[in-house]
Formats: C-alpha cells, sequence, structure tokens
C-alpha cells in the first residue's frame, strides 16, 4: 500500500487509509468462497477499473476475483458485474450504463443535485459510495464527514470519469487546446498497443488498476486532510463578518486556506443575507490580499470586482489611485488585490464595495 498511504508525508495529515485492498494482488490462496467482479475483457476504459477498485475497498469483495469477460454464462456466475451486460439492476448487482434505457444520474437515483449521465464508476459510487468512504475513513457509513466528503469526492473525481465515458463534453463549444493528461486518458494508453499485439492484457489492466485506485485514494485523502478542515475556518469568519466590517460582506481569514466551495455551502445553508464579496487574507509572504467572491465556485464572473480604475496599477501608482497607503497591486481581471497591511486591505475592500 506504499503507492496508496504515501501521498502526503506532513506528519500533520491523519492517515487515513484503513482498507485499500486489492492492489493487483492475487487473492488468498485458502478462501471458502472467492467473490466474484465480473467485467468485459478487451479495451478498458477508467470507469470500470475505478468501479473495480472502489468494490475491492468493501469487506464483502476485499479479496474478489476480478474475471474479465463478454461471455454471458461467465458473467452469470459472478457474483457482481459491473460496465458489461446491457443490464442495470442492483438488487442483483448488475451495473451496465451501455442499454438505450439506462440514463441514471445522482440525480435520478439518489436526488443529488449532479445530471451527469452515470458511468459504471458512478454506478457503483452511487449504490456502496458511503460504505466505500466509511472503510477509507474508519468511520461509519453515516457519519457526518463521510456525508460531507460524499458530494465532493464525486464532483472532483468520479463525475469526470462519468462525462467522458459517456461521451459528455464539459463545457459547450469546441476545445481551444488539446487535453491529453486527464486520468481516462492515461488509463486508455496504458492498453494493449496495435504495434505490440503480444503485450498481457491483463498485467496492462492491473497497472491501470493500481494507477487509478492510487489516485483515488489520494483524492479521498487530500480532501478529508486539507479540504475538510478549512470549513471550520471559514465558519469561523462567516462567524465574526460583522466585526469586520458591519455591511456583513467582507470576511477575514488569520490563515488563508480552501475556502470558496466551503463559503458557498455555508451560506446557502445558513441562509446568509447580504452574499458575502469579499475574502481577506495574508499571502504568508508581503501582502494582505483582498479576493472578489466569485459568482459561483467554477466561475471567473465576480459579485463584485475590484474598482475598475485600479485594474491593473500596481504600488505608488495603485496607492494614488485609491488614496490608501501600501498598495501592491490590484490584477487586470479586478479579482484580487495586494496592500502591506491588513487596515489597507479591508479599506479596498470597503472602497470597492461603495463603488458597486
Amino acid at each position: 500500500l506504499a503507492a496508496v498511504s504515501g501521498c502526503r508525508n506532513s506528519p500533520t495529515l491523519v492517515p487515513i487509509v484503513k482498507r485499500a485492498f486489492g492492489m493487483a494482488g492475487e487473492p488468498p490462496a485458502k478462501m471458502a468462497k472467492v467473490m466474484k467482479i465480473g467485467t468485459h475483457n478487451g479495451a478498458f476504459h477508467c470507469d470500470e477499473v475505478l468501479a473495480c477498485f472502489m468494490l475491492r475497498q468493501l469487506p464483502e469483495y476485499q479479496h474478489a476475483e476480478i474475471v474479465r469477460s463478454r461471455d454471458m454464462s461467465v458473467l452469470n456466475e459472478c457474483d457482481i458485474v459491473v460496465d458489461v451486460g446491457a443490464e442495470y439492476d442492483p438488487a442483483r448487482h448488475r451495473y451496465d450504463h451501455h442499454q438505450k434505457t439506462f440514463s441514471g444520474t445522482l440525480q435520478s437515483i439518489l436526488s443529488r443535485p449532479f445530471q451527469t449521465k452515470l458511468s459504471s464508476a458512478g454506478l457503483v459510487y452511487a449504490h456502496f459510495g458511503h460504505r466505500l468512504l466509511g472503510c477509507l475513513l474508519n468511520k461509519e457509513a453515516d457519519d457526518p464527514v463521510v456525508e460531507l466528503l460524499y458530494p465532493r469526492v464525486y464532483q472532483t473525481f468520479v463525475e469526470e470519469i462519468d462525462g467522458n465515458d459517456n461521451g459528455i463534453s464539459p463545457a459547450e463549444g469546441p476545445a481551444r487546446y488539446a487535453v491529453t493528461s486527464t486520468l481516462p486518458s492515461r488509463v486508455k494508453r496504458l492498453n494493449v498497443v496495435w504495434n505490440n499485439p503480444s503485450m498481457d492484457e491483463t498485467k496492462c489492466f492491473f497497472k491501470a488498476y493500481d494507477m487509478v485506485g492510487a489516485e483515488f485514494v489520494d483524492r479521498v485523502q487530500d480532501l478529508h486532510n486539507v479540504w475538510l478542515p478549512a470549513r471550520s475556518f471559514v465558519e469561523a469568519a462567516i462567524k465574526g463578518r460583522k466585526e469586520i466590517d458591519p455591511s456583513g460582506e467582507i470576511i477575514r481569514f488569520d490563515q488563508h486556506c480552501p475556502w470558496q466551495k466551503h463559503l458557498f455551502e455555508i451560506e446557502e445553508e445558513w441562509s446568509i443575507t447580504p452574499q458575502i464579496k469579499y475574502a481577506l487574507f495574508h499571502d504568508g509572504k508581503a501582502l494582505w490580499r483582498v479576493q472578489g467572491v466569485p459568482l459561483s465556485p467554477d466561475s471567473f464572473d465576480l459579485r463584485v470586482p475590484l474598482k475598475k480604475e485600479w485594474a491593473g496599477l500596481r504600488d505608488e501608482a495603485l496607492s494614488t489611485a485609491s488614496g490608501i497607503p501600501g498598495c501592491g497591486f490590484v490584477h487586470a481581471g479586478r479579482f484580487i488585490g495586494g496592500n502591506k497591511t491588513y487596515e489597507g486591505a479591508l479599506a479596498m475592500a470597503k472602497q470597492s464595495l461603495a463603488a458597486q
């Protein structure tokens, strides 16, 4: 498990991997009954590779044999089948998404706000995801931490694989440049190549399995140990916002952290009005930053940009234009600026609020 649990070395991070089984290893020789996970043979894709990995993190499948075949007589002997068989039947543990009758999403299956059609990875995550995260985090499936991470793991890892396998573009219009380093792209390149057909397909599959599994666990670990702890900092900043400015539209972080996604979620949960427009934090070097809050976590548009007269100005020119001493810069996109002092950064936020 060194490839999985050794991703982060900081002693402040809590190791979370309790049960990361089946990293390309064979099941133990002495087993009363070996469970079988069925999937198709031939060219493999990221979705069934991830589906198989996720299943083998669960206690009932931890030593399961992965059977790769398109022969239905073989697949019918399997305890669970993913990405093949043209059947979606959770009661029988059949999780294919290729049949014309299938259009399932996390929204239609679990009433979650995700509308991307599921692949075999998304189906396994939909039906086993809470238990999966519970196993990896050494928590119960209904633990509040698991519930907080469940949609975030889907949004930042599994959904991309669902969309890719179903041919769903992440955005409208033609791509401006080629993106060839995604996880599905790297899995594709691990298949048997056309001019070396003697390659061992099973070894290729498990090489992809190890890579995908390591990245999935690393993502869960990062979200649990880095992203999630920031929520308490964001909560504290929101609670104390009116001490920063009576408007309640400016928050301050004494320690910079991943705050944007948490901010949007907490604003909705707590029905925060008016919406927060700026966050202040020190960059750890020389400046206090004032950053505008975007319209949504993935948007480049801002609720209230910094003053347009400041766009692209730096240092003394910016201080002269704003009348605020100690200015460092305002980005041409007006989403972030800096000042040598907290008081200066706060004054930049207040002026920009007043100018909206």
